[in-house]
């Protein structure tokens, strides 16, 4: 591991009466950092499925040639989470996030350059999804070190909304840029090239500017910046399966003990694999399916894209209180729910006749509103399971199944049974996983902490 990489030492210890306000103003500065750094990794993970419909009507890709690309992103983003989620857990996150960050961001300077080749495409954003994700990883490390567990599921909740932020802002942030391209052309028309340019180039540049804040803002543990550990600090001692919760613990016994043989962690790992089915078939597909079937226009269906990860911020809230308040802690039932409806809503989406905008835009919310729940409740069940310096590998497990399998049969699979049979084809796949899903979290209903493995 690279010096710079290393966690940080533990520095001298603050008067105690000094404790309470810094531990106060850190927690904004940790919670802030990581917040704002997520938020800038999905302004560059998200920029290909804004470019789908160019590649598609401008170099002549078909549908199936696409999602082939995207695939790469979900099986080294999905490979990466993992091996990467290990590194982090014994990483300083202020450096290794901010590295993410900003190879993320190179990446994606340079991917228009080769539009048009698939096997070059298909590598550059395999090396973009390897970059993202050194991104979920030190968030989870930094949030189970500096907020306790009894708090966890809403501070997950709220730090959550980063997906939803980036994801959802990189349409509307798109849009502007080529209106604003378009002024200054004095109202000619963009050529092909550049459009695809400018959706790739002015969410990369944002990247690299928000890497060096990183750098800048974030820290590694409480005790590296002279305070107690957390446990200490808020008097909440849970069950951690280790005599020392403080200890750094080794690669193999991370990997082994605490996740190969750790059973609720499979069952909500294989869960994941269908809640990224829908969520990204839903989203990445959004732009692409209302052009080509609904009739609507491409900047409508931005906005569309931008409605759906926007309905995610309350329905992630939502699913974070009321597991913490309403079930105890418990992240099954609250999953369990939310994908019942999420079930009806996508019937909905896809039984709408074209040119109906509005329940389209209903839908799309629906949709958005429920599925970020369980995607985000999936990531605090991974961390409960674990202890706190495993915590990164545990959500990369999770990640894992979600991406080398949810996402590759949300883009590839996707797009091939939709080459041969249609969206209605499409369409079966996203309804059959969204029950499994249900199925996979009514098992879990009662599953609760560390206790239960």
């Amino acid at each position: 591991m690279l010096d710079i990489f290393k966690p940080a030492p533990f520095a001298a210890p603050l008067p105690p009466e000094k404790v309470p306000a810094a531990y106060t103003r850190l927690r904004w500065r940790m919670m802030l950092g990581i917040f704002g750094g997520y938020t800038f990794f999905y302004f560059v993970r998200n920029t290909f499925s804004l470019a789908k419909p160019y590649l598609i009507g401008d170099y002549g890709m078909s549908k199936g040639d696409v999602g082939l690309i995207a695939t790469a992103l979900a099986v080294s983003y999905g490979l990466s989470k993992f091996i990467m989620g290990n590194v982090s857990d014994r990483s300083n996150p202020r450096y290794f996030m901010a590295a993410g960050l900003a190879l993320s961001g190179l990446v994606n300077l340079i991917f228009p350059s080769f539009a048009g080749s698939l096997a070059l495409m298909f590598a550059l954003w395999f090396v973009n999804g390897w970059a993202q994700g050194m991104g979920w990883p030190p968030c989870a490390r930094t949030i189970t070190h500096w907020f306790s567990d009894g708090e966890r599921g809403r501070v997950f909740a709220v730090w959550n909304l980063a997906h939803n932020l980036g994801g959802g802002l990189v349409g509307p942030l798109v849009n502007g840029a080529l209106a604003l391209a378009v002024v200054l052309a004095a109202g000619a028309a963009l050529p092909a090239g550049l459009t695809l340019k400018l959706v790739f180039w002015v969410p990369a540049l944002l990247a690299l500017a928000m890497a060096g804040l990183l750098v800048l803002t974030l820290r590694d543990t409480p005790q590296s910046c002279g305070l107690p550990p957390i446990e200490d600090h808020k008097n909440d001692h849970p069950a951690t399966g280790v005599d020392d919760p403080e200890r750094e613990l080794g690669a193999k016994e991370i990997f082994v003990t605490y996740v190969l043989k750790n059973r609720p962690l499979w069952i909500i790992a294989i869960a994941n694999i269908f809640i990224y089915v829908v969520r990204y078939g839903v989203l990445n597909w959004a732009p692409t399916y209302l052009t080509s079937v609904k009739a609507c226009p491409a900047d409508m269906s931005r906005w569309l894209f931008f409605v759906y990860e926007a309905a995610g911020i309350p329905g992630t809230l939502l699913a974070g209180w009321a597991s913490d308040r309403l079930f105890g802690g418990r992240r099954g039932p609250v999953s369990f729910i939310f994908m019942v409806l999420t079930t009806i809503a996508v019937w909905v989406y896809w039984k709408n006749p074209a040119g109906h905008f509005l329940v389209d835009a209903a839908a799309l919310f629906t949709i958005g509103f429920l599925i970020y729940g369980p995607v985000m409740l999936i990531g605090v069940s991974a961390v409960d399971l674990v202890p706190k310096k495993a915590a990164g590998t545990a959500a990369g497990f999770t990640g894992f199944f979600g991406y080398v399998f949810g996402a590759v049969i949300a883009e590839l699979g996707l797009g091939r049974i939709v080459d041969r049979w249609g969206w209605d084809g499409g369409f079966a796949l996203l309804l059959a996983a969204c029950l499994i899903s249900v199925a996979l979290f009514a098992a879990t209903w009662n599953m609760h902490h560390k206790a239960d493995r």
